[in-house]
């Protein structure tokens, strides 16, 4: 929380939104973590939904199962789906096609070795009609935003993140971010991969975006 000012939680609601899950429906979270979204699809699906939270490193599946059991063991009374942790890799995704209504990815796509092959994984296990919601940094193309950006990483992010030993791991954000596809070039992407439609949307002042593509 304090890392993003709080704010990561609107947008990671906003994520979930957009990706159209409801209830009963069948929903994947890549690049899952510690379980965030994975949790808030949960919770948007409900009992008669189904979720899939997968990651790359096991210790982050372990973390996310143990946050799932703490929230269902603190609010017993919450009617939410079912999680099933899958280790995977988002460029090969374990599933078949067509097997999601609801797709979402928070902070995955700017890692990735290959976006566009990403793209394409997210696209081919949705159903037709489903949609991926990808949230990320927004490699903005105004220069206030850009600026205040590197000033709010540099000067508020990644000292927070010093005092929690997590320096190393914050640093890398503004190469990573300046290095990521701006929004107009995302939908160009999520286009040639297999989506019918895409449109990014800039919030958190134009930090963060939100890559909704329809398949």
């Amino acid at each position: 929380d304090r890392l993003s000012l709080g704010q990561h939680r609107v947008w990671k609601r906003m994520a979930v939104k957009w990706s159209g899950a409801a209830p009963g429906s069948c929903a994947l979270d890549v690049c899952c973590g510690s379980g965030d979204l994975a949790l808030l699809l949960a919770a948007a699906v409900g009992p008669g939904g189904q979720v899939t939270g997968l990651d790359f490193a096991a210790d982050m599946l372990q973390d996310a199962a143990r946050r799932e059991a703490q929230a269902a063991a603190a609010a017993p009374w919450q009617r939410t789906a079912p999680t099933t942790w899958v280790q995977g890799d988002a460029l090969d995704l374990p599933f078949n096609n067509a097997s999601f209504d609801a797709v979402t990815m928070g902070y995955g796509l700017r890692n990735v070795a290959d976006i566009s092959k990403a793209l394409s994984e997210l696209a081919r296990v949705l159903v037709p009609g489903g949609k991926a919601a990808v949230l990320d940094f927004n490699n903005s193309s105004q220069p206030l935003v850009d600026w205040a950006q590197g000033v709010l990483l540099e000067n508020v992010v990644v000292p927070a993140a010093r005092s929690y030993g997590l320096e190393a791991e914050y640093q890398y954000l503004r190469p990573s971010i300046k290095r990521f596809p701006a929004g107009r070039e995302q939908e160009k992407l999520a286009l040639a991969a297999g989506f019918s439609k895409a449109v990014h949307y800039e919030i958190g002042f134009g930090m963060m975006g939100v890559l909704v593509a329809t398949k």
